[in-house]
């Protein structure tokens, strides 16, 4: 019988440049996620230093939030749960990269992953991992993938972390529904609810794949009624949506039942179509050359 895996998505709105404070809370959150009975608990992007890089105190913020990797695997070896603590800016040289982590039950890092795909006032600020390869690894909830907010819009991450046997796809996120030019939100604004919903939902069906999607809130305070566009969820092909959140912080834990992605690639087959010799795709497949 296929497991079913307990999921926290903590849904964090974090303090601009303040690490100590985010970290304690998202510490009650993750506690609180290990005595429900929770398998992993993840995070979203910049969730210790909030997205700031304009203000003079950042990049000795993001100094400060690369010490709390080491805690983060103490915490999740002392309540026996994975944790995605992402993302983790850090400071290599005068470069800023944007890490996700995936820390396995014992404390050790069994992923790490740099953001590739980033989206454009980024680009002013942090080096993308370019033509680094997307790897798969292995976990005690089975293969996993990490990708990072804009990389969502890139089906060719998510195919090529299928080829190398992702079962579910980790994204960390902090996506806003004013990330687009006032004449795209005059458009719709709800555009990007609209675009975050669809994407993660059809990722799941097209890949046979679970996507742990977990965004950034707005403060609990100002419930809907915020720029932060939330919606953390999980989502796995038939079914869909899975413990689907507003825009406020907050926690929603998901039961995540693989039998389904099982039910899913028996049905569509894409695994084995990607598999299957002389793929007319076979590009999609290939690393330094070589089939996977």
């Amino acid at each position: 019988m296929s497991p079913v895996h307990k999921i926290a998505l903590i849904q964090l709105h974090p303090k601009p440049l303040s690490p100590a404070e985010n970290f304690a809370k998202t510490e009650v959150f993750i506690r609180n996620a290990a005595r429900e009975g929770c398998h992993l608990a993840a995070l979203p992007e910049y969730h210790l230093t909030s997205w700031v890089p304009d203000e003079p105190k950042f990049k000795e913020s993001c100094v400060e939030s690369a010490t709390y990797l080491k805690r983060y695997q103490k915490l999740a070896q002392e309540l026996n749960i994975c944790i995605v603590p992402s993302t983790i800016i850090e400071l290599e040289g005068d470069s800023l990269h944007n890490i996700a982590y995936f820390i396995g039950s014992d404390g050790e890092v069994l992923g790490r992953y740099q953001k590739k795909n980033l989206w454009h006032p980024e680009r002013r600020h942090l080096v993308s991992s370019a033509h680094q390869p997307h790897v798969a690894f292995d976990t005690p909830l089975g293969r996993v993938g990490l990708l990072i907010c804009w990389d969502l819009a890139f089906p060719e991450a998510f195919r090529e972390l299928i080829s190398d046997g992702a079962q579910i796809i980790c994204i960390p996120t902090f996506w806003s529904m004013k990330d687009v030019t006032e004449e795209g939100y005059a458009l719709n604004p709800d555009g990007e609810a609209l675009f975050l919903n669809t994407t993660v939902v059809s990722r799941a069906f097209e890949n046979t794949c679970a996507v742990v999607f977990v965004n950034a809130g707005g403060p609990l305070e100002k419930g809907e009624n915020t720029s932060f566009a939330g919606l953390s969820q999980v989502t796995v092909p038939h079914i869909g949506s899975l413990g689907k959140m507003g825009r406020a912080e907050g926690v929603s834990i998901v039961e995540l039942d693989m039998n389904v992605l099982e039910i899913a690639e028996s049905n569509y087959k894409v695994r084995g179509d990607l598999k299957s010799e002389g793929w007319h795709y076979a590009y999609t497949q290939m690393r330094n050359g070589v089939k996977l």
